[in-house]
């Protein structure tokens, strides 16, 4: 996910898992040239909402495994980056990413929201799971939205 590849970035080239919230935006911004100051700055919150970043009194910690990343020599960001996900489209995402097609996949959450009557977020958790796909960290974001309703 090119989300988690600009995130990991900054970290790497510091070699750390935290740093202050400046350092990672000029990272971004003025070392990497690959965001202005705000759009890496809308980039953090971004990645908070979507659980790569914690914000603590350090700074900002990345929540996985920033070495794993693999950057490739090319990579250069784009912009809808910076428009945040709901958290079926993480899922989903989630879910094309382990190999099932998107169509196919809408279509099952589909007939599983019609089957079980309830919301699309829910189908799309049950179909993850029962593709074997990992979905655990956008369950807090969808219990959210159902407390919401």
């Amino acid at each position: 996910m090119s989300l988690r590849v600009a995130v990991a970035a900054p970290f790497q080239g510091a070699g750390t898992r935290t740093m202050e919230e400046s350092r990672f935006v000029v990272s971004l911004s003025l070392d990497r040239n690959w965001f202005s100051p705000d759009q890496a700055k809308r980039l953090i919150d971004v990645a908070v909402s979507e659980g790569l970043l914690d914000r603590t009194d350090a700074g900002l910690e990345a929540t996985f495994p920033v070495d794993a990343v693999e950057i490739p020599e090319d990579f250069s960001p784009e912009e809808d980056l910076l428009v945040e996900r709901s958290p079926f489209e993480r899922v989903l995402e989630a879910i094309v990413a382990a190999g099932v097609e998107k169509r196919t996949a809408v279509a099952r959450i589909n007939e599983l929201q019609r089957e079980l009557g309830v919301t699309i977020e829910v189908a799309a958790v049950v179909f993850a799971r029962r593709q074997g796909v990992d979905v655990s960290e956008n369950v807090p974001a969808i219990r959210e939205t159902l407390n919401r309703e």
